[in-house]
């Protein structure tokens, strides 16, 4: 940064941060719950609910790549408002969307744009330049956590919404209350960027992208990810309709999911203050493996709401816990000048892996009528991605001329 302009108060930063991705993931973190009252009362299949989230998913990799290149130039605030907007449409959209192609383009592209200017990406640009190394990651936990809260408070939320309001009056009175975003923004309206003028920088964005995808260490982070994504996404969809199918009722999904944000909430500061102290691929390389050892073990025993809510508790803590280790080392490598924008790179990567796994639920569901494969799939990819995070260095990348970090 240039003139080393002033910084906000880590408190408003925190505070207003972890506001937003309350907002913005607790509400993606309940449409899972939409799957069965869409798809009864519309007529449409379990997959063409899937693509749309599936494409959703996908959107947000794609579109949060030059979120996070916006919000490295310009700021995140302005990416805030714009992406706070897209919500609110995109939600009404979802709710009156009358073919499964309208459907996807509201709930898909609309709501995937919307969550890449307002979620981790541009929060966590914020954080890495206003908050110093060596809280970094402490603070990318809080703000991680306070995504999780927002899934434990935002699902049993909108769980009754769609019990007393139907799932359309559900949709539109959720796109008002993501406009909240709009006034937390102006808390993250970050000094060094007023004006209209962007911010002087040491590498041009292609320069940083050459860099970074040279350095093997980055590229593992990025296969990593793609489990993260496949694994969560498949089993937040899917999930409370696998529980249904197996007679269990829409109670116990909801208050799965709910735990999943509970313990996320502890699993992600945890990770984040444990990044502080030990080596970060360590934690990733656990995180992993531990979520393959969960899911096979919730296969193999009988399943009963005990069964589910146990699996929901450790998975919650392995949820989104990927995430503080995983922004802070690329931190660390690189520095904070191009953050949002190489973290949007290695979220594109958790992205894809979202698209496959929502997407695959609902096909192989449709074409088989069990999700038996995608659990198994899930289990080697978390294996594979505990492996690939081990040999990840997390120190500074040498340059030819010191650039801060």
């Amino acid at each position: 940064m240039h003139m080393n302009p002033p910084k906000l108060s880590m408190f408003q930063v925190l505070a207003c941060g972890a506001a937003i991705v309350t907002l913005s993931m607790g509400t993606r973190h309940g449409f899972g719950l939409w799957l069965l009252p869409i798809t009864q009362e519309m007529g449409w299949t379990r997959q063409s609910f899937a693509l749309a989230i599936a494409i959703q998913n996908l959107s947000w990799g794609v579109i949060g790549i030059f979120a996070g290149m916006a919000a490295d130039r310009f700021g995140a605030f302005r990416v805030l408002l714009g992406g706070a907007v897209l919500y609110a449409l995109g939600l009404a959209g979802m709710a009156l969307s009358p073919t499964p192609t309208l459907f996807a383009l509201t709930a898909g592209v609309l709501i995937g744009a919307a969550q890449a200017g307002t979620t981790y990406a541009v929060i966590y640009g914020v954080l890495g330049r206003q908050i110093a190394p060596e809280k970094r990651s402490w603070a990318m936990g809080v703000a991680a956590a306070a995504g999780s809260f927002g899934q434990f408070l935002m699902v049993p939320v909108e769980g009754w919404l769609i019990a007393g309001l139907g799932w359309q009056q559900a949709l539109l009175a959720l796109s008002m209350a993501v406009l909240l975003i709009v006034p937390l923004a102006f808390g993250l309206r970050e000094p060094g960027f007023k004006g209209a003028a962007p911010v002087k920088r040491d590498q041009t964005i292609t320069q940083a992208l050459g860099e970074a995808f040279r350095y093997p260490s980055f590229n593992l982070l990025m296969a990593g990810y793609f489990v993260c994504g496949f694994q969560v996404v498949f089993i937040g969809v899917h999930m409370p309709s696998y529980l249904k199918d197996h007679g269990l009722s829409p109670q116990v999904a909801s208050y799965a999911l709910a735990l999943i944000g509970l313990f996320n909430v502890f699993g992600t500061y945890i990770a984040g203050t444990l990044g502080q102290r030990m080596p970060k691929r360590h934690i990733l390389a656990f995180i992993y493996f531990a979520r393959a050892v969960a899911i096979s073990i919730f296969l193999l025993v009988p399943l009963s709401p005990l069964s589910v809510y146990v699996f929901s508790a450790v998975m919650g803590a392995l949820w989104l816990s990927t995430v503080p280790p995983t922004n802070a080392t690329i931190a660390q490598i690189f520095g904070v000048q191009h953050l949002s924008m190489l973290g949007g790179f290695v979220f594109f990567s958790h992205q894809i892996g979202s698209f496959l796994g929502v997407w695959l639920g609902g096909y192989l569901y449709d074409a088989t009528g069990s999700y038996d494969i995608v659990w198994y799939i899930a289990i080697g990819l978390g294996i594979f991605a505990g492996l690939v995070n081990l040999p990840v260095k997390e120190s500074p990348i040498t340059r030819s001329s010191p650039q801060p970090a």
